[in-house]
């Protein structure tokens, strides 16, 4: 079931890219879009570009199907507070806040709610978000419907709450990851000889036809480095110069700490 109406409440970094690649999908119209955010002159860009804007939440979200809450994490039990009045059971909740459970939200927003963790990340505004979803006890029925909602803004993938910390820094902190891959690889590049525009030009095209090929394949990322590594050649020698200074392990332990942070 397509939702009719939508309602995001922040229009932040998340909330206006989730605004801005719903628009883009063509999934829903912006005169069926409703943003909510404190900063009036945020209110008067969104306008412009057709959302239904609002300074206040309450109006944003009254006549709302499916609600995203896009706050911090220290405003979201506030938020919802001063919003019961139109939480009614009928609408779908879907938070992208992160760090805070099904069970919290449940408390703050009611036990009959039905209730959604989504963790997007922000090449959801380009319409290739990779987005993880969590629902609670009462979302049997419209998991269907949230999931073809971000199906509209990238790849989902349905998981349990307790793989949403794992999730949060695989996916949406692992867009940073791997664009600091690609500054370093650009940093070399022109340390060999290229402008800084050309060697972002050839690093990010690389990176997106390497990923693509394990996309379209389905087959292991070593199965792809044997087709280019061959005896005493040049690959095998900057892969193997990498791990002995830590690529591998530098990855993984990063990835670890920003997990353990979040507990």
């Amino acid at each position: 079931m397509k939702v009719g109406k939508i309602a995001i409440i922040g229009a932040g970094n998340m909330g206006g890219a989730i605004a801005n690649g719903i628009l883009k999908s063509g999934y829903l119209p912006a005169s069926s879009i409703s943003i909510s955010d404190p900063r009036e002159k945020t209110i008067e860009a969104l306008s412009t570009l057709g959302f239904n804007a609002y300074l206040d939440n309450t109006e944003a979200a009254k006549d709302a199907d499916l609600i995203i809450f896009a706050v911090k994490p220290y405003h979201i039990e506030g938020v919802i507070a001063n919003m019961k009045e139109v939480l009614t059971s009928d609408k779908i909740l879907v938070s992208i806040v992160a760090g805070v459970s099904l069970k919290d939200l449940s408390e703050m927003a009611g036990d009959d709610k039905k209730i959604f963790r989504v963790m997007p990340n922000t090449a959801i505004s380009i319409q290739e978000s990779m987005t993880c979803i969590a629902g609670n006890g009462n979302t049997k029925d419209c998991l269907d419907t949230v999931k073809e909602l971000f199906d509209q803004l990238g790849q989902t993938v349905i998981i349990t709450e307790e793989l949403m910390g794992a999730a949060t820094v695989l996916a949406s902190c692992g867009t940073a990851f791997a664009l600091r891959y690609v500054r370093a690889a650009m940093q070399g590049g022109v340390e060999m000889g290229f402008g800084a525009e050309m060697a972002q030009f050839i690093t990010a095209q690389t990176v997106k036809g390497a990923v693509q090929l394990i996309m379209d394949t389905g087959n292991h990322p070593e199965r792809e480095i044997d087709k280019v590594t061959t005896p005493r050649g040049v690959t095998i020698t900057g892969i193997n110069e990498m791990e002995h200074k830590g690529f591998s392990s530098s990855v993984i332990q990063g990835l670890i700490a920003s997990f353990n942070k979040m507990g």
